[in-house]
């Protein structure tokens, strides 16, 4: 008896070992490495749909107290740092409030002066090109029931990405000049009439409030369909959009 309730105790064990092991490995892959993110929002269509999961690489721009779950205070700045690239589309910490994700396109960088007049971009007084390439008549891309304008806009580095024109005039469409601070950066969705970005209440970006660069769609449900509702697949899962890179 003795013998077996050693075995016993000694697969018990084991089976805690291997957990804790296991969970000890995914703080690791989730702190330095890959992080999984839902998008909540329109703001980034057509680029980003709602219903899309995807990976995050937390390395690409190093390290801040925000990429620690929970965001502790442990040391400010970042180390290892990298700076984004213009037209790089980020997760980052909301400025007034970090408890909170964003997603957005990074557009400005430190030093820039941005503006938009007439639904056009400028970059340091410099219009960027853009080019009406058609409509969208797909609710499940631009959620509205009727045709939107699609244009593809082309950043000075040579990113391109399309963007939705949901209305002329948007109240986002003609702003003041922004003049982006040292160490912060200027955000926008890529739904240009229907984002909360550095135009209202997201402000400039700090370096720190970084999480990491949106690489990867691993897997994109409509419908407001959870993964886990699997008899909804059939019908609401996007597979084209699965193992789509982020542009």
């Amino acid at each position: 008896m003795a013998d077996k309730s050693t075995k016993k105790s000694g697969g018990l064990g084991e089976t805690v070992s291997v957990i804790i092991q296991a969970l000890l490995l995914a703080l690791v892959i989730r702190t330095f490495l890959f992080q999984p993110f839902s998008i909540p929002s329109g703001s980034m269509r057509p680029t980003l749909l709602e219903g899309d999961y995807l990976f995050v690489t937390k390395w690409a721009y190093g390290y801040s107290r925000h990429s620690l779950p929970f965001s502790p205070p442990l040391f400010s700045g970042r180390i290892w740092g990298g700076e984004p690239e213009r037209g790089d589309v980020v997760v980052f910490k909301f400025p007034p409030n970090p408890s909170i994700d964003y997603i957005k396109r990074v557009v400005g960088l430190p030093g820039d002066t941005i503006q938009m007049q007439g639904g056009a971009l400028y970059i340091n007084g410099e219009a960027v090109e853009r080019e009406k390439i058609g409509q969208i008549d797909d609710a499940d891309v631009t959620e509205m029931d009727r045709p939107v304008d699609l244009y593809r806009e082309t950043l000075p580095n040579g990113v391109s990405y399309e963007t939705l024109d949901l209305t002329p005039n948007g109240v986002g469409d003609d702003t003041r000049e922004f003049v982006v601070p040292e160490g912060h950066y200027f955000m926008m969705g890529d739904n240009r009439d229907n984002s909360a970005d550095s135009r209202f209440s997201v402000g400039f970006v700090p370096l720190e409030n970084l999480v990491g660069r949106a690489n990867i769609i691993f897997f994109s449900i409509a419908g407001g369909a959870s993964p886990l509702e699997l008899w909804r697949w059939p019908s609401e899962v996007r597979p084209s959009r699965i193992f789509d890179w982020v542009d």
